[in-house]
């Protein structure tokens, strides 16, 4: 079945790094535009970032653009998430989807929380 395992959350200070990772599997991979969607506390789901099925086409959220960067290694099924000067306001729980528009199967999320 369609599985997609997100990983790599975790607490870092404000100005930091992190990579939070989602495995996928059960799917062609490859054939697939893949997207990041957070909800910070409190609040609605955001999307954050999508690539297109080769990799070569990425897109922002203006909130993160400069600072985020989405890669997918369809060799491995996984996709990435490199978030650089993180802010409080990144505080989240970070969600892999499949696909772009419609989104039709999602993972379980990965906290990441920025704090001092």
């Amino acid at each position: 079945q369609v599985q997609l395992v997100e990983s790599g959350g975790g607490l870092v200070q404000p100005g930091g790094s992190l990579r939070v990772s989602c495995a996928n599997s059960g799917f062609t991979f490859s054939s697939y535009d893949m997207t990041w969607v957070r909800q910070a506390p409190g609040k609605g789901l955001e999307w954050v970032s999508e690539i297109k099925m080769g990799g070569g086409n990425t897109y922002y959220a203006d909130s993160v653009k400069g600072r985020f960067t989405i890669s997918r290694d369809n060799a491995k099924n996984t996709l990435y998430l490199q978030m650089n000067s993180l802010k409080p306001e990144d505080t989240a729980v970070y969600f892999c989807a499949r696909g772009a528009g419609p989104r039709d199967y999602w993972g379980q999320g990965t906290q990441v929380t920025i704090s001092s």
